[in-house]
């Protein structure tokens, strides 16, 4: 008789991975790693209602980005559940160096948007990391979290290039066109990790997130019964 398998190693691993809510810099300016940039009204409402969405759905940790605005929506999260905010600093934003702080309608002239727009893969921010840089932290540090937490189903609150690079590397899409990847404010993306690999259940979700409640683990197949030979006389 084959080994019990425990149910955590029969069920899959899944990310639910988030982006934090609106503040007042999205759309208009780069935040980065900034201090102090917080959710605005709108996004609190966001948090609130992604929470409620949520509903009684399992989840065992919840991870945040240090950033203000991660923090703020994981807050949201987490104190209905009496989750612990445990904080990452590897899901942190992408480092833009220079660019950090300034307006988007500047940047769209810069000599190098072009390149972050069509070729993200060799283009480095001015005295900051490469998009393959940010790219390789998250999946690194994802991966870790479900290591961590097999069979279990894991929150991940982070920024929306971060969210998107990962997605890009789990479901098989060069970086180079990440950019076709669209990551709402307070969307829901999910992942599951299974033995044939990673398969993503949600994208860019703001609606009801009932299908992904896990389902209870297969039982364990039965080892096939086997007959008792018998000799017939000659």
């Amino acid at each position: 008789m084959g080994a019990v398998v425990p149910d955590q190693e029969r069920r899959p691993t899944t990310l639910l991975l988030i982006r934090h809510g609106m503040n007042d810099w999205v759309h208009g300016r780069l935040a980065g790693w900034l201090p102090g940039v917080h959710l605005s009204e709108e996004g609190r409402r966001q948090a609130a209602a992604l929470s409620e969405r949520l509903g009684d759905l399992p989840i065992t940790a919840l991870y945040t980005s240090p950033l203000d605005r991660c923090i703020e929506t994981a807050r949201a999260i987490a104190e209905p559940r009496g989750l612990p905010l445990r904080i990452v600093e590897q899901i942190g934003e992408v480092r833009y160096g220079e660019w950090e702080g300034a307006e988007l309608k500047e940047l769209y002239k810069h000599e190098l948007w072009p390149g972050v727009q069509h070729y993200p893969s060799g283009t480095r921010f001015p005295k900051g990391e490469t998009l393959g840089e940010a790219q390789m932290r998250m999946v690194s540090a994802l991966d870790q979290l479900r290591a961590r937490h097999q069979g279990e189903l894991i929150a991940v609150v982070s920024h929306a290039d971060l969210i998107r690079l990962a997605l890009a590397y789990y479901i098989g899409v060069h970086i180079d066109l990440f950019q076709r990847l669209v990551i709402n404010p307070c969307s829901l993306s999910a992942v599951a990790f299974e033995p044939m690999g990673p398969r993503l259940l949600a994208y860019n979700e703001t609606g009801s997130l009932e299908h992904l409640r896990p389902k209870p683990p297969a039982p364990p197949a039965e080892p096939a019964a086997t007959s008792p030979s018998s000799t017939e006389a000659a």
